[in-house]
């Protein structure tokens, strides 16, 4: 019998949280979605693993003899899948670099030349991910580092350095009312209609949502959109208006967008992030030194 890790996965997480609801939260995946994963799993084994109640889910007799398995079972597995991607790329001279939009923004050029030139013979592989993966593939282990915005769902679990910092701006349909105003305060923005990103990216989500800025304040949603085209066409066809770093207004430029200055909300900013087992990693370390040495600001 083949069992998915990603139904151990889920199993795991209600096992801990004792709750379906909380565990979607974690997961990032909607209740009907990781319920459904539940009952395959037990269908597969054929056994039932939880009792379920209005108080929760609790383990039954054979779910707490899988429970004292699988974290075990999975960190393994992981860490083998890590291990050979990851020789994979030194092998071959491959540093793999997963990114969001525009990576660290004007300065991922310089930071992919001056790692070139300390590490001769290398090549950066540079890799985008949708904004429903913040973490670009660096949690699943498909890349070795990763230029992210933060903060991201899993971040606690990764090391992380900030790069840089930068105000949180607003794009909106060129032909919007507020589009002519120069700046524009948050609150003239609460009853709009967002672009936002998909649902199960949770509070990466509700950070450029502004939920904390809200006050309570309801969030409506005009289009839900996981790449930058898209994003854009929903914009500019007045679907919505999207909160985005100031430097968007210079990498997604497009007729029919507007950008303009916001207040009431907090920066966004950019980081370099890795894995704890790659803090031995001189190729990674090396990454990491040129990020730090060629981003102007960074911490």
């Amino acid at each position: 019998m083949d069992v998915d890790t990603r139904l151990l996965r889920y199993f795991a997480a209600v096992a801990e949280a004792g709750s379906l609801t909380r565990a979607a939260e974690l997961l990032y995946v909607s209740q009907p979605a990781l319920t459904k994963q539940i009952k395959q799993l037990e269908a597969l084994l054929g056994v039932q693993l939880f009792t379920r109640s209005r108080t929760g889910m609790a383990l039954t007799e054979p779910g707490r003899a899988l429970a004292a398995r699988v974290p075990g079972l999975l960190a393994e597995w992981d860490e083998a899948l890590r291990e050979t991607r990851s020789t994979a790329s030194r092998a071959a001279r491959v540093l793999r670099v997963g990114f969001l939009a525009s990576a660290a923004n004007e300065a991922t050029q310089e930071i992919v030349a001056a790692f070139g030139r300390l590490r001769p013979g290398w090549r950066v592989d540079m890799r985008q991910a949708s904004w429903s993966n913040p973490t670009a593939g660096l949690a699943d282990g498909d890349v070795d580092v990763g230029l992210l915005r933060l903060p991201f769902p899993g971040q606690e679990a990764l090391r992380v350095a900030v790069l840089l910092t930068e105000p949180r701006w607003v794009a909106l349909p060129s032909t919007h009312p507020l589009a002519s105003r120069e700046v524009i305060a948050f609150d003239d923005l609460r009853d709009e209609p967002f672009v936002a990103a998909p649902e199960e990216t949770g509070w990466w989500r509700d950070h450029w949502l502004a939920v904390e800025e809200r006050g309570g304040h309801p969030v409506r949603i005009g289009a839900v959109t996981d790449q930058p085209d898209a994003w854009l066409s929903a914009i500019a066809n007045g679907y919505g208006v999207a909160l985005a770093p100031e430097s968007s207004a210079r990498f997604y430029a497009r007729p029919g967008v507007t950008y303009r200055p916001v207040t009431g909300v907090g920066p966004s900013q950019v980081g370099v992030a890795w894995a704890p087992a790659d803090d031995t990693n001189p190729v990674v370390q090396d990454f990491v030194r040129c990020c730090l040495d060629h981003t102007p600001g960074a911490a």
